[in-house]
């Protein structure tokens, strides 16, 4: 769901970006290392702490061999990443080592992480990260903004400005419905005078108007295809932010164009490269 923190984790802790981590959403938990390993955490906010003493997010982070790991709860945002050095292993399907929850297959058995599960650390970290590293506030995603960009979508077009200026100068809350298919949004519906259409391919970030005008934006686990039609799609620097709004918080779009999306993308892709390259200085 949270792109960005996924690869970030990953290079603080001197994985490959698209390494296999966890993904945590909802309540506390722990962890018990059955071996001393590198890991970092971040995203969502937690109060979690190693050993009694509190872990900082997006910092390298060294376990022993029986610490445990615990996450008190999340405070703020909505999906937490924990990233082990070496990455988790687990069986490539389909070129990802990713869970699809609503198929059952990949990642883990194809279901949650529950109490008791052992999971596998994937072997040598691409580099040896140095505890203590933190990573800039400033090459992070404005996890706190309410202000989410977009892009004109597949049917823009059939729109009018009255339409497009619903969407783009009101607030909308994350509805309690929302999940990782695709987030539900309350508030002024958007008229949508075509009804539904042949269905066309979709994908993450795609901002749909079903016949009822309230949007839904598809997310990490949305179909492929879909007919209602798709006014606008968030950039995908944004998405890590809107992933992060919780129920009941609120987003605004802002209209961009293409070109200050690509711009931004760089930039996140410039961050992340920073982010390595810190580490690694970190740890020569």
């Amino acid at each position: 769901m949270d792109l960005f923190a996924l690869q970030a984790l990953n290079a603080i802790v001197g994985n490959a970006f698209d390494a296999a981590a966890l993904e945590w959403a909802l309540g506390g938990g722990s962890i018990r290392f059955e071996s001393e390993c590198f890991f970092a955490i971040g995203g969502a906010r937690a109060q979690a702490s190693l050993g009694g003493k509190p872990v900082p997010p997006f910092t390298t982070c060294f376990a022993e061999a029986g610490a445990e790991l615990v996450i008190e709860r999340l405070t703020g945002g909505r999906f937490l990443y924990v990233a082990l050095g070496g990455g988790i292993y687990v069986p490539m399907i389909m070129g990802s080592r990713s869970t699809y929850l609503p198929g059952h297959f990949g990642g883990y058995a194809g279901r949650m992480i529950v109490r008791g599960d052992s999971v596998s650390v994937g072997g040598q970290s691409a580099s040896v990260p140095a505890p203590g590293f933190n990573c800039q506030a400033e090459l992070l995603p404005h996890y706190e903004s309410e202000v989410v960009r977009i892009i004109r979508g597949t049917h823009a077009d059939l729109f009018n400005d009255v339409q497009w200026g619903v969407l783009g100068n009101q607030a909308f809350a994350i509805s309690p419905t929302s999940d990782r298919t695709g987030y539900r949004l309350k508030g002024p519906a958007i008229e949508n005078s075509v009804g539904n259409l042949p269905s066309d391919p979709g994908c993450y970030g795609a901002v749909q108007i079903p016949t009822d005008g309230a949007p839904i934006v598809l997310m990490a686990d949305a179909p492929t295809v879909g007919g209602y039609p798709k006014i606008a799609v968030v950039v995908d620097a944004d998405l890590p932010i809107l992933a992060q709004r919780s129920p009941g918080e609120s987003v605004q779009f802002e209209l961009v164009t293409i070109e200050q999306s690509q711009r931004a993308l760089r930039k996140r892709a410039a961050d992340l490269r920073t982010i390595r390259s810190s580490g690694a200085a970190s740890a020569s």
